[in-house]
This record gives structure tokens, sequence and C-alpha cells, in this order.
């Protein structure tokens, strides 16, 4: 399974959209992809919520890409929340990541990358190489979630 993880709380973002546009795109070419939206998410507490998450979106993937927008040149306090309180030997331990940054400026979330790669090192998932950043998403992906510009897609 691979779960794809919208990694801010913020409602109507363009992470989501970005996030529905890998689903879409992931979902044509396999069978068990899931997407987890931390909008309206309690995750900062082990409670019933996030032990729910777990069992439904990390615990049973095998692969996982986390659609980051760019907070103070890192990435969102609630992903690193749901994170911190996750079981981490059950959901992260000697699984695959892709890291895709976003922002509307120009470095497209790479410090964000970076700090995110250096946590997820510790937890013992492996990192795929080729991160990937994308700047300036306002003018990649319009408000439906759909990609604007033919070359982006390619």
């Amino acid at each position: 399974m691979i779960t794809i993880i919208s990694g801010t709380n913020r409602a109507d973002s363009m992470t989501l959209r970005t996030a529905n546009l890998y689903y879409r795109l992931l979902a044509e070419k396999e069978d068990n992809v899931r997407l987890l939206s931390l909008e309206n998410k309690q995750v900062w507490e082990r409670g019933s919520e996030m032990l729910d998450i777990e069992r439904e979106y990390l615990i049973p993937a095998e692969k996982f890409i986390f659609i980051m927008p760019e907070y103070n040149a890192s990435f969102p306090g609630i992903l690193k929340l749901m994170l911190d309180n996750s079981d981490i030997k059950k959901c992260w331990w000697y699984k695959k990541a892709a890291l895709v940054g976003i922002s509307d400026g120009r470095a497209g979330n790479l410090r964000g990358i970076e700090h995110m790669t250096a946590i997820l090192h510790y937890m013992k998932v492996h990192v795929l190489y080729n991160k990937l950043v994308i700047s300036r998403i306002n003018e990649e992906i319009d408000t439906a979630g759909y990609l604007l510009k033919p070359e982006t897609a390619e």
C-alpha cells in the first residue's frame, strides 16, 4: 500500500490539492493507494483518532509520499506531531518515502525537505534520493487541483 500524506492542517490548502493530484495520477496505475489529509485531525496525542490513522494509513503502508508546504523554512508542526505521536517501529521502520516540497516562493521547500529527510533517516525510513521541489505552486496547480502547465505534467 502507498499512503500519500498531505502535510498540513490548513483548510483549502494547495498542499491538499497537490496531494489529490498525486492520488488521482497514482490511483490510475496502482490499486492500493490512500490519501491521508491532516486537516481537522487530532494527532497531537495518542488518542483514538491517532490510533485509527495508524491502523488505516500508516501501519499497512509500505511506501509514503509526503507532500509538504514550507512553514518558516521547514514543514508544518502538525506533520511533526503526527510523526512524534505514532508508533515509530510499527509505522515507519524500514519503509520507503518520497518527499515533495511545495511553496509559492522560489525554493519549493527545499530546507523543509532536508529537515524531514534527517528525521526520517533517524526513524529508519529509506528516503528516495530524488526529491521533488515545486516552487510557485499557485502557477502550477489551479483551484480545482489540476495542472496548469503541460511541461509540469510531463
